[in-house]
C-alpha cells in the first residue's frame, strides 16, 4: 500500500447533476409538456410586445399523412427564423396553418367509397364534403403534435386551416376582387387535365416523368387543293406521339420560314434478296410532302417488309410562305361530316424541324399552340373528349362503342396497334407506327397518372389586361392600415398587367438564395392565364352567377356580400341552389342564372392566406405584408408564385418582401427518397430513438439552399457533433459550480488569454447576428460548433484547467477564467437555444432552475471594448506555434517517449524577433501544457516550421524533474514524485 499522500480531494474538480447521457427521447416530451403547460408561446408574445416586428407566414404544409423528413427540415428552418429573430429582441407572432381542400383528400374519401363499391355521386355533396373535413381535421391534429414534437413554437392552439368558414369567406372575397375589377373571366382553352381524377390540373400539380416506350405514328393527309403547281394529290406528312388526338384534327401547320421538299416514294418491284434493283423496276408509290431536310428521317422510318426496297427522291423545293391556302382533308374523310370539312394549312411560327415532319396536326382542343393558331383562323374546338378521357358517345369516329373509346392515353387504345392506328391503316394513311418513342410526359402530380391538354370552359385570371385596383385594397383590416414598410398606392400600377407588376415585385423581391429571382422571374414571363377552377366537390366555390342568356357574369358588390357572410357563417355548404334567390336578391330571377358549380383551385386557398392570417382581426399580433416566405424551391411554381399573383392582383404588391428556398433532402447517397426504394428516414422514428434535437441539428447543419443528404451514417455523425455541444454545456455548469457575482473579475484586470476569448467571443457574436440576418443557418451551426469544439474545448478549457482544478479559489487568475466562463455560458446557451431547442432548455434550467424559460431570453449586447485585433494577431501566432509543439508532443506519446505533455522539454526557435517578443510575454508552457519552454533564435537543422508559419521551428525532448502529486506538473522544485510544488503548497497552507 503506498504511503505517498492522496490530494484527490484538495483539488477544485467541476461538479454538476447535468448528465451527459442526453436520453432526449425521454426527456424532450416532459420538456415539451412543460412549455405547453405553461404556455410559453403566450409568455413570449408578452414579452416582446410593443416591440419590432418580424413576420414569418407560414406556408401550409397539406393535411394529409404523418409528416415526412421534408416537413422536418421545413419546419425546423422556419423555426430557426423564429427563435432566432426573437433573440435579436424583436416580436416575431408564428401562426401555422394548413392547407385543407383539394384532390388528395377528396380522392382518399372516394377511396373508401370505392371500398364499398359505392358511387361518390351517390352521395350529398354535403355530406361528402362532411368526410373529407372529418378527414383532413384528423391530419391536422396529428400533424400538430408531431410538428410541435419537432420543437417548433407557435399559436398552435389557434392555427389557420383553409376549411375553417371564416377563411372560406375570405378565399371568396378574394376571388370577388377579381372579379369587380374585371380580371376574371370564363373561356374555353386548352389545360392540363387528369382523366383519371377528373379535374383540370394546375402547373404545380403537374410532373414529369421519362417514358420509353410511347407510340409515333406517321399519318398521311391527302392535298386536295394548292397553288403550288402539282401538289394537289399528293399527300401532306405529319408525325405525332399522341395518336389518339388524329380523331379531332382540324388543320395542319407550316413554319413560313421552313423550306419544304415534295418527294416521291419509289418502292423496288419485287426484287430478290441482296439482289441489285434495275432502274426500270421501281414503282412509285406517292408524293409526299415534309420539311426538306427531314426527308431523309421519315425514309428511315418508314420501314419495309425484309424482301422490299424502298427510295425517297426530291420532285421540288419550295418556301413554306408559299404553302399559304393549301388544303388537305382528313384521313377519315370518307366518314362525312366533320371529318368531311377541309383541313386547312395555317401559318405557325412555332413549327421547327427539331423532329418530326416539319408539318404539325392541329387539334385545338389539346393544344396551347393549335388552340391559339386555330383560333386566330376561326376555327373552335369541338369538345369530343369527356373528362374521363374517352370520345363522346354520339362523336362519329370512335362513339359509342366503349371498347373504341376507352381512356384515349392508355396503351390498348393509343398504341400502334389500337383501334385509331388500325383505323388509319385500313384508310390507307398509316405510314409508319412504333412504340419505341423517348420522352418526358406529364403525370399528375398527386395520383401520378399521365394528364392530357383538354379543352373545357374553365375560369381564369388574365395575367396581361390592365390592372385596375381600388384603393381599399391596398390597406390590411388587422387595424394597422397595412404594413408600415408598405408604400403602394393604386396609382402606382394602374394600367400595369399582373403580369408587369408581378415582374416588377420580383426584381423588389430579396431572394435567398439570389438565383430563386430569376427561376420565379422565368416561370412568370412565360406562363399563360391563370386557371383557378375545378371540377371537384372539395373546395371553396367560385361562388358566382352567370346570366343563362346573355353569358354575363353578374358582378355586384351587394350580392358578393350576401355570399361571403353567408359562408362567413356557414362555410362552403352555404353555396346551394336553395340560397339562390336570397343571394341574388329582390329583382333578379335565380331561374335566369347559373350557379358555378366548380371549385377554387387549392393554389388559390393558399395564395390568399396572407389575406386572412395577416390581414385578419383573428390574429391582431400579424401584419400585412409578411417580412418572409419560407419554402421548398418547388413553390416557385407553387405557393411563391400564387401568393404572388393573387396579392398583386389585389393589392398591386407581393405579400411578402423576401422569399427564402430550400432544397430537397436526398438519401444518403444522393438519390431521391422512395418509400417504395424503401430508402426514406422517417423523422418520427428519428424522434423516438435520438430526440428531435438531433433532427434539428441535422437540419440546421446542411446548406440547405441545395439538396442535402440524410442517413443512418450521417445521423451518426451528426450525434457525435452533438455529444461535444453537450460536453461544453456540461463542462460549463461544472466549473461554474458555485459561482457568484462577488467572483467577478473586470476585463481589464484579466490576464490576456481572457481578454483574448471575450475578443473570439464578440467576434462570434457578429458572425452568430449576420447568419441570423443572412439567414445562413448552416454558418450559424457551423460556427456555433466550431467555436465549442476549437476554441473552448481545445484551446481554452484545456489551458485553464490547471487553473481550475488547482489554483487558490482566490486567485485572480482563477476568478477572471470564471467570470469568462459565466460569460460564454450566458452567450452560448442563447445561441444554442434556436437549433437545441430541448437541450438548451435543460442546459439553462440546470444552472437557472427559477429563470424562466431560456426561449425568453434575447441575445445581450457585448462590449465593442472586448474587440482588440492586436491581442487577436498575437494570440493567432500563438495558437499556431501552440498546433505545430502539440503535433510533437502528440508524437512523443505515440512512441511512448513520454507520459504526458508535461514531462516534455520544447524548444522554439525564430529568427523572427517579434515572434521571439510575442512567445517571451506569456508562459508558453501553460498555453502549450509542457513541462519547460526554451526559447531561441536560430532554426536548426531537422526543426520543421507549420506553413502559416514560415520563420518557427520546435524540437522537442524529455525532461525529467518530479511530479507534483496534486497537480502533476513535472518541476524542478519538486524534490520527488508525489511532492507537492510551490503553488500547490501554498494552496492547501
Amino acid at each position: 500500500m503506498s504511503d505517498k499522500p492522496n490530494y484527490k480531494d484538495t483539488v477544485f474538480l467541476p461538479k454538476t447533476d447535468f448528465p451527459m447521457k442526453a436520453g432526449l427521447p425521454q426527456k424532450e416530451p416532459e420538456i415539451l409538456a412543460r412549455w405547453q403547460a405553461e404556455d410559453i408561446y403566450a409568455q413570449l408574445r408578452e414579452a416582446r410586445a410593443g416591440r419590432e416586428k418580424f413576420i414569418l407566414h407560414d406556408g401550409p404544409p397539406y393535411a394529409n399523412g404523418d409528416i415526412h423528413i421534408g416537413h422536418a427540415l421545413n419546419k425546423t428552418l422556419k423555426d430557426m427564423v423564429v427563435r432566432s429573430q426573437s433573440l435579436l429582441g424583436k416580436d416575431v407572432p408564428y401562426v401555422p396553418g394548413w392547407d385543407c381542400h383539394g384532390l388528395p383528400i377528396e380522392w382518399k374519401i372516394e377511396e373508401l367509397y370505392r371500398k364499398k363499391k359505392q358511387d361518390k355521386n351517390s352521395v350529398p355533396a354535403r355530406e361528402f364534403r362532411a368526410e373529407c373535413r372529418d378527414y383532413a381535421a384528423k391530419w391536422v391534429s396529428v400533424q400538430t403534435e408531431q410538428f410541435q414534437r419537432l420543437g417548433n413554437i407557435g399559436d398552435y392552439k389557434r392555427p389557420y386551416l383553409t376549411m375553417r368558414p371564416e377563411a372560406e369567406a375570405q378565399i371568396v372575397g378574394e376571388l370577388f376582387k377579381f372579379a369587380e375589377t374585371g380580371q376574371l373571366y370564363r373561356g374555353a382553352k386548352p389545360v392540363m387535365w387528369s382523366p383519371v381524377e377528373e379535374t383540370a390540373l394546375a402547373d404545380a400539380e403537374v410532373e414529369y416523368e421519362d417514358l420509353t416506350d410511347s407510340p409515333q405514328i406517321d399519318v398521311a393527309f391527302e392535298i386536295v387543293e394548292s397553288r403550288v403547281e402539282g401538289l394537289a394529290g399528293a399527300k401532306a406528312v405529319i408525325w405525332t406521339t399522341t395518336p389518339w388526338t388524329i380523331p379531332v384534327n382540324q388543320a395542319l401547320a407550316f413554319g413560313p420560314d421552313i423550306e419544304y421538299g415534295l418527294f416521291e416514294l419509289e418502292e423496288a418491284d419485287h426484287p430478290s434478296a441482296g439482289e441489285e434493283v434495275d432502274e426500270s423496276a421501281w414503282v412509285s408509290k406517292g408524293r409526299y410532302l415534309v420539311a426538306f431536310e427531314l426527308g431523309r428521317q421519315l425514309l428511315g422510318r418508314l420501314v419495309p417488309d425484309a424482301e422490299k426496297t424502298l427510295r425517297l427522291s426530291t420532285v421540288w423545293k419550295c418556301d413554306g410562305a408559299d404553302l399559304a391556302g393549301t388544303v388537305a382533308r382528313h384521313p377519315m374523310h370518307h366518314l362525312g361530316g366533320f371529318y368531311a370539312k377541309p383541313r386547312p394549312f395555317l401559318a405557325g411560327d412555332f413549327v421547327t424541324t427539331d423532329s418530326g415532319t416539319g408539318l404539325v396536326h392541329m387539334a385545338p382542343d389539346h393544344g396551347e399552340d393549335d388552340f391559339d393558331l386555330c383560333k386566330a383562323n376561326g376555327i373552335d374546338p369541338v369538345f369530343a373528349v369527356m373528362g374521363d378521357g374517352r370520345y363522346r358517345d354520339d362523336w362519329l369516329w370512335l362513339g359509342g362503342d366503349d371498347e373504341r373509346r376507352r381512356s384515349v392515353i392508355n396503351k390498348p387504345f393509343n398504341a400502334p396497334d389500337g383501334p385509331i392506328c388500325s383505323d388509319l391503316c385500313e384508310a390507307g394513311a398509316l405510314l409508319s407506327a412504333s412504340a419505341d418513342y423517348a420522352h418526358s410526359y406529364p403525370h399528375s402530380w398527386r395520383s401520378k397518372a399521365k394528364v392530357i391538354y383538354r379543352c373545357t370552359p374553365q375560369w381564369f385570371i388574365a395575367i396581361d389586361e390592365p390592372l385596375r385596383l381600388r384603393a381599399s385594397t391596398s390597406l390590411g383590416t388587422n387595424g394597422e392600415g397595412g404594413s408600415a414598410n408598405s408604400s403602394f398606392v393604386p396609382s402606382e400600377v394602374e394600367g400595369r398587367s399582373l403580369r408587369q407588376t408581378a415582374l416588377s415585385e420580383i426584381d423588389r423581391v430579396r431572394f435567398v438564395p439570389p438565383r430563386g429571382r430569376r427561376r420565379i422571374q422565368s416561370m412568370v414571363e412565360s406562363r399563360p392565364d391563370w386557371l383557378i377552377s375545378r371540377q371537384r366537390a372539395w373546395g371553396v366555390p367560385i361562388a358566382l352567377f352567370v346570366h343563362r342568356e346573355s353569358g354575363e357574369l353578374l358582378v355586384d358588390g351587394e350580392v358578393n356580400a350576401r355570399i361571403v357572410a353567408a359562408m362567413h357563417d356557414e362555410g362552403v355548404d352555404a353555396w346551394s341552389e336553395d340560397r339562390a334567390g336570397e343571394f341574388l336578391g329582390a329583382g333578379r330571377n335565380p331561374d335566369d342564372y347559373e350557379m358555378v358549380t366548380d371549385i377554387l383551385d387549392v393554389w388559390f386557398d393558399s395564395g390568399s392566406t396572407h389575406a386572412f392570417v395577416l390581414e385578419s382581426g383573428d390574429w391582431p399580433e400579424q401584419r400585412w405584408p409578411a417580412d418572409l416566405y419560407l419554402e421548398g424551391s418547388d413553390q416557385h411554381r407553387g405557393w411563391f408564385q400564387s401568393s404572388l399573383l393573387e396579392s398583386c392582383g389585389t393589392r398591386g404588391r407581393a405579400p411578402y418582401d423576401a422569399v427564402l428556398t430550400h432544397g430537397f433532402t436526398m438519401d444518403a447517397k444522393g438519390k431521391k427518397m422512395s418509400k417504395s426504394v424503401g430508402n426514406t428516414v422517417d423523422p418520427l422514428k428519428v424522434m423516438e430513438t435520438s430526440g428531435a434535437d438531433i433532427i434539428r441539428l441535422w437540419a440546421l447543419s446542411v446548406d440547405y439552399t441545395e439538396d442535402h443528404r440524410i442517413g443512418d451514417e450521417i445521423l451518426k455523425g451528426v450525434g457525435d457533433q452533438y455529444r461535444k455541444l453537450r460536453n461544453t454545456f456540461r463542462y460549463l455548469l461544472g466549473a461554474l459550480d458555485g459561482f457568484t457575482d462577488a467572483e467577478k473579475v473586470e476585463p481589464a484586470e484579466m490576464p490576456e488569454l481572457e481578454r483574448y476569448m471575450l475578443d473570439r467571443l464578440k467576434r462570434l457574436d457578429g458572425t452568430i447576428r449576420k447568419a441570423i440576418d443572412d439567414f445562413d443557418f448552416n454558418s450559424y451551426t457551423r460556427a456555433l460548433v466550431d467555436f465549442a469544439n476549437e476554441d473552448l474545448s481545445a484551446f481554452f478549457f484545456d489551458i485553464r484547467k490547471d487553473c481550475l482544478y488547482c489554483d487558490d479559489p482566490a486567485g485572480l487568475k482563477r476568478r477572471s477564467y470564471r467570470t469568462v466562463l459565466d460569460t460564454l455560458f450566458g452567450a452560448l446557451v442563447r445561441y444554442a437555444a434556436p437549433i437545441l431547442v430541448f437541450t438548451s432548455e435543460e442546459v439553462w434550467g440546470t444552472r437557472y432552475p427559477d429563470a424562466g424559460s431560456v426561449h425568453l431570453l434575447e441575445l445581450e449586447d457585448l462590449p465593442e471594448a472586448w474587440l482588440d485585433d492586436e491581442l487577436a494577431n498575437k494570440w493567432k501566432v500563438l495558437r499556431g506555434i501552440r498546433k505545430l509543439v502539440t503535433e510533437h508532443v502528440e508524437f512523443l506519446r505515440k512512441e511512448k517517449l513520454v507520459g504526458s505533455g508535461l514531462q516534455t522539454l520544447v524548444e522554439v526557435c525564430s529568427p523572427n524577433n517579434a515572434t521571439r517578443e510575442i512567445l517571451s510575454s506569456v508562459d508558453f508552457a501553460e498555453i502549450a501544457i509542457v513541462g519547460k519552454v526554451v526559447i531561441g533564435d536560430t532554426l536548426k537543422a531537422g526543426m520543421v516550421a507549420p506553413d502559416e508559419i514560415k520563420d518557427v521551428g520546435v524540437a522537442t525532448g524529455r525532461i525529467d524533474y518530479a511530479k507534483c502529486g496534486r497537480c502533476w506538473r513535472h518541476l524542478p522544485e519538486v524534490e520527488e514524485d508525489g511532492h507537492l510544488c510551490e503553488r500547490c503548497a501554498e494552496v492547501l497552507s
